[in-house]
């Protein structure tokens, strides 16, 4: 194995990682920062407000991209065992 052949996979581990996660991610993102612009122009302080509705839409988004991080997931690791085959 060389150096470039490790450090290719890495990278595309690292790629493949951050597009699995980028979907919880962001909507947990976007809901927390609709739930501070509430928060702040009501002047509610209510801790469970935050976190509640975040688990609720990340929770919501990972149901709805299950197939396309299942297909991604399956892609990278037949993609690593048909490189490491050809190696």
């Amino acid at each position: 194995m060389s150096p470039e052949f490790v450090i290719d996979i890495a990278r595309k581990a690292i790629q493949t990682t951050l597009m699995i996660a980028a979907p919880m991610l962001l909507s947990g993102m976007i809901i927390g920062l609709l739930v501070s612009i509430f928060q702040a122009a009501t002047q509610i302080n209510e801790q469970t407000m935050t976190f509640i509705p975040k688990i609720v839409v990340v929770f919501l988004s990972l149901l709805i991209f299950a197939p396309w991080i299942m297909h991604t997931m399956i892609a990278f690791t037949m993609g690593i065992f048909e490189s490491i085959a050809r190696f």
